[in-house]
């Protein structure tokens, strides 16, 4: 399950993350830090003043992004700027809840479904969700293209209560932000699908308390201030303080 986290003692020796509370990418990489104990400075922006230092660690300015400690010998730590990165590296450090293990199917079955999520879905959901930013979009279409991948899930869920097994898995994290976000378009509407099983899948990881640990509302941070010390109970019970 990976090897057992080091607590470092010094908040220079801990990755920094850029996050935006609301951000499905980044509400991922944050339940996986969550899960597997990694202390982080958590660093919440403001995407509409992104800070100087966002930019320099990452020219497109997008989140999540994780700047990882300098090596012993000094050279600049490493920069994940993408979620499932972020959540690749830090399961790989400790995976206690074996969300890379799943009980059906295999690592690569989830990144593939996640891959979908992230293509085909995420491009009918924006469409979906904001049709003013596409006027050439056909929302009519993406909602039935939304809904026919949404309907795969739901057939998925059919046999397991998750997606890969009987446990909450790397696919289930990485892709619920993605299904809330687009149940929140019309929350009517969405109770009135015929997905019993997915919207009973969507609704016990929205109370899942991990989830609610990693979206506690923060200030935004300021350049050259200290962020929020993140992460730090891995019993989940309280997963931000701030210093």
């Amino acid at each position: 399950k990976g090897q057992q986290r080091n607590r470092p003692t010094m908040r220079s020796a801990l990755p920094v993350l850029y996050s935006f509370r609301r951000c499905p990418y980044a509400m991922r990489a944050r339940l996986a830090l969550a899960a597997s104990g990694q202390e982080c400075e958590l660093r919440e922006v403001v995407l509409r003043n992104k800070p100087p230092s966002l930019l320099q660690a990452s020219p497109q300015g997008t989140v999540p992004v994780l700047v990882l400690p300098p090596t012993p010998d000094g050279a600049p730590g490493q920069v994940l700027e993408h979620s499932l990165d972020i959540m690749l590296w830090t399961l790989a450090r400790h995976d206690p809840k074996a969300w890379l293990a799943p009980t059906e199917g295999t690592l690569a079955d989830m990144l593939a479904l996640i891959s979908q999520c992230d293509g085909p879905f995420k491009h009918a959901l924006d469409r979906c969700k904001y049709p003013n930013r596409y006027p050439d979009a056909d929302p009519t279409l993406a909602r039935a293209q939304a809904m026919a991948w949404l309907q795969t899930l739901e057939t998925q869920l059919a046999e397991q209560p998750f997606l890969f097994g009987t446990h909450t898995a790397l696919a289930d994290m990485a892709i619920a932000p993605f299904v809330r976000q687009f149940a929140g378009i019309d929350a009517g509407w969405w109770e009135g699908q015929p997905w019993p099983r997915l919207q009973a899948w969507l609704a016990q990881w929205q109370s899942n308390p991990l989830f609610h640990s990693v979206m506690h509302k923060l200030p935004a941070w300021a350049e050259g201030t200290v962020g929020v010390l993140a992460f730090i109970d891995p019993n989940m019970r309280c997963t931000s303080t701030q210093r």
